[in-house]
């Protein structure tokens, strides 16, 4: 279970990080506050009282009670603030504006070309449009990105798979919109998601792992993203699993296990084995697996006892309480599972062989909530991840909409 956090130093903290819970994970009594946040009852009733006042938070129905005085749900008046999610690819951006419980409101996707010599503008261009749709009290705009990223307050980025090299992201569209911005790996930002909305809001230390046309690995560590030291922790899509004879990579290197199970890779095999023509896609393989065809079968198969022999590896690393598996290619997990089972846990210590591992369904905005998420999570964020930009994010969220610009 996911143990009290560390409280943060700034004062603003515990009030945002109140409205934050409440708004995440719904009606909530006071003493379950002050166990997620870390701080004392006495704390949160005198923080509580202030945000009752305010007209932010309300007083709902009595909660059950273990003996004693029974308890009283506290609960949001009103959405107290929504962030734009951004997930920038190599041909198009997803964009979901959502509240803080993390409902998307709206959703759309538009093309993209990363390669034009004034792509930031055009990004920001589109951004632009979400954040003056956007009614009410917005907190922030979240970005991720495929890539490494400095900080997530500075957003320098760079991402070989959109061609950018220490692109500023982070200034140009925090000039251009005029809100704050979060920019983070797209792994990162699921990592994120997951403590706010899934597996995540029960554990403080555990993998996200994502499989499609990559594979990536977000790290959360005692609560906290595991960045590294230049934000680009995480990537074992390039871990080397055949590097003497095995296919090149998209990095340069032999052997990496995004080369041998990723969707292209995948294709690939399908095409060489007679299974798919040339304009079939990865669909398709699933479609021959599902139909009883062995040899779809086995490419999964495959790919799945590959990537539990490299999962194995982390799990030794990371020492996680739990993996979580979601992306583009989960729906065929139940072909990767037969070699993934076996060759996941032959692969463990003993010590480390019940290690759970869930799959998530996986929706094509997923992402897009998974960078709003960057924003919604700022007022948990006691270890100052998201540095001078998650303040303003806060100071945002003390703003009721009455007084929201």
């Amino acid at each position: 279970m996911r143990p009290a956090t560390r409280p943060a130093s700034r004062g603003d903290l515990v009030p945002s990080a109140v409205l934050g819970l409440l708004g995440t994970r719904g009606p909530t009594s006071r003493a379950d506050v002050a166990r997620a946040l870390g701080v004392s009852p006495a704390t949160i009733t005198q923080v509580t009282k202030e945000l009752i006042a305010r007209g932010l938070v309300a007083e709902l129905e009595t909660a059950k009670s273990q003996g004693g005085r029974p308890g009283r749900l506290l609960g949001l008046v009103h959405t107290a603030g929504g962030a734009i999610g951004v997930k920038v690819t190599a041909d198009h951006l997803a964009i979901v504006d959502a509240k803080l419980d993390g409902t998307v409101t709206t959703s759309s996707v538009r093309p993209f070309d990363p390669d034009a010599p004034d792509a930031l503008d055009r990004l920001a261009g589109a951004i632009g449009k979400a954040v003056a749709d956007h009614g009410g009290n917005l907190l922030g705009v979240g970005v991720g990105i495929p890539g490494s990223v400095d900080a997530q307050a500075s957003g320098v980025v760079t991402a070989p798979t959109l061609g950018w090299s220490e692109a500023r992201v982070g200034d140009v569209l925090r000039a251009a919109l005029g809100v704050p911005v979060l920019v983070e790996n797209d792994v990162n930002t699921l990592a994120v998601a997951e403590a706010l909305y899934g597996a995540g809001r029960e554990h403080s230390t555990y993998v996200v792992v994502t499989i499609g046309r990559g594979i990536g690995c977000g790290i959360i560590v005692d609560g906290s993203v595991f960045r590294g030291a230049a934000g680009g922790a995480g990537e074992i899509g390039h871990i080397p699993v055949e590097p003497d004879d095995g296919p090149v990579c998209r990095c340069g290197s032999r052997g990496c296990l995004e080369a041998l199970v990723g969707e292209a890779a995948l294709l690939r095999q399908g095409r060489d084995a007679g299974i798919l023509s040339g304009g079939q896609g990865v669909r398709d393989l699933r479609a021959a697996a599902d139909a009883g065809d062995d040899r779809a079968r086995d490419i999964f198969t495959r790919a799945g006892r590959l990537l539990g022999r490299t999962l194995a590896g982390v799990v030794h690393t990371v020492d996680p309480e739990i993996v979580v598996l979601l992306g583009e290619g989960i729906d065929a997990w139940p072909h990767w599972r037969r070699g993934f089972e076996e060759s996941f846990r032959a692969h463990l210590m003993p010590s480390r062989r019940s290690v759970p591992v869930v799959t998530e369904p996986w929706a094509d905005d997923r992402w897009a909530l998974g960078a709003a998420a960057l924003v919604l999570a700022s007022p948990l964020d006691a270890e100052g991840v998201s540095g001078e930009q998650g303040d303003l994010v806060r100071a945002r969220l003390h703003v009721t909409d009455g007084d929201a610009s």
